[in-house]
């Protein structure tokens, strides 16, 4: 499976969005991530459908990965569905019936997820394995860019990778956290495929240099 970036537009710049995600995607990004905060589940207030839909207008084709920080989000799945999301991820303990949020996610076109805080037990994944597409950990606690890898995140992504190693099924594993150059090597060999970069990304000059310094660590693992 090849190995994705996920630039996090959390940390673009919010007047020139449009151009923003269309210079990291020249950069050689693979992914569009999308930060969804309702200050209630995380402690932040971010953006919803409109600005999916926007992003979609404006021209842009590349898969957008919807992260749902939000509670409820069987609400909210049909909008980012019909506004174009590509991921819809969210977390267990926003979700009353876990199996039925899947399946809605996936009834809607959309291919579906689950996130793990750092705290988050794995058994969540026990029952419907089936109904995955891509299972994002989080390296940091949600809810603000910027902070700093959790080292735990490690051991947690290694779980992971051996449960849909196990499974047999076509699952991404994606990590979002404090990825950044000097540690994208180990998190790789951890075994993550999806990496999203927030401030690695966009709060950087050259694009294209962080990007293809990315590239080049993973490809040490």
């Amino acid at each position: 499976m090849a190995d994705l970036i996920a630039p996090s537009i959390l940390s673009a710049d919010f007047a020139r969005l449009g151009e923003e995600v269309d210079n990291v995607l020249k950069a050689g990004a693979d992914i569009v991530h999308f930060d969804v905060m309702d200050n209630h589940f995380v402690p932040n207030l971010t953006i919803g459908p409109l600005v999916c839909e926007a992003l979609r207008k404006h021209g842009v084709t590349a898969p957008i990965d919807v992260h749902l920080m939000i509670e409820p989000v069987d609400r909210i799945i049909p909008d980012f569905a019909k506004a174009g999301a590509s991921y819809i991820t969210f977390h267990p303990e926003a979700s009353r019936h876990i199996d039925r949020t899947l399946q809605m996610i996936r009834d809607h076109g959309c291919k579906s997820g689950l996130v793990f805080n750092p705290a988050t037990p794995l058994h969540h994944l026990d029952h419907v394995m089936d109904k995955i597409d891509m299972i994002l950990l989080m390296s940091v606690n949600p809810g603000f860019g910027g902070q700093s890898f959790i080292p735990s995140a490690l051991d947690k992504l290694r779980l992971v990778r051996k449960r849909i190693d196990e499974s047999g099924f076509d699952i991404r594993l994606e990590i979002d956290g404090g990825v950044k150059v000097d540690n994208i090597r180990e998190i790789k060999a951890a075994g993550a495929d999806t990496f999203v970069a927030g401030s690695a990304n966009f709060g950087q000059p050259d694009y294209k240099a962080v990007i293809d310094q990315m590239r080049a660590e993973m490809a040490k693992a």
